[in-house]
This record gives structure tokens, sequence and C-alpha cells, in this order.
């Protein structure tokens, strides 16, 4: 199994503090994105880790489109630190 790094960018503390910001959710659903691609890796026909790992994905996505419309500089800070890509505007 490959082992990819997640992310301990917060701090204990702040964890406890943060839980329900916007930031803390992106961080906390992209190290859970980041495990279950590592499982997909071994398991590829797990269609229903697939599926969760779509809805946690859709999720994600929503959370950054109103992150960048509420905050553009963290926005493009938070996408910098965890290394995924811009979505595309439609």
């Amino acid at each position: 199994m490959v082992k990819k790094s997640f992310i301990s960018i917060i701090s204990h503390e702040e964890k406890e503090e943060n839980k329900g910001s916007v930031v803390f959710q992106i961080l906390s659903l992209t190290n859970r994105i980041r495990k279950l691609s590592s499982h997909l890796e071994l398991h590829r026909k797990d269609y229903l880790s697939q599926r969760g790992l779509r809805k946690i994905l859709g999720k994600r996505q929503r959370m950054l489109s109103y992150l960048s419309k509420k905050n553009r500089i963290r926005y493009k800070e938070l996408i910098n630190q965890l290394d995924i890509r811009e979505s595309k505007k439609r």
C-alpha cells in the first residue's frame, strides 16, 4: 500500500477551536480524500468507496467555491498549501 502524506497544518489546539470553519473542513475532507484514494489503489472494485469518494469530492468542491467567493486570498493560500488545482469556472 502506498502511503501518502496527510496534512497536519493545524495544531491540536486550533483543531478544537475551529472545527466549524470552512478551512478546517476543507483540510479534513482533503485528508479523507487522500486516504480513500490510497485505499482504492489497492481495491479497485470497491464501488461503495468510490461512491463515497465522489460525494466527498463534490462537498469539498462546493466548500472551495464558497471560500473563493468569500475570501479569495485565503482560497489561493489554501489551494497552494494543499497542492490541489484550482477549479475551472463554467
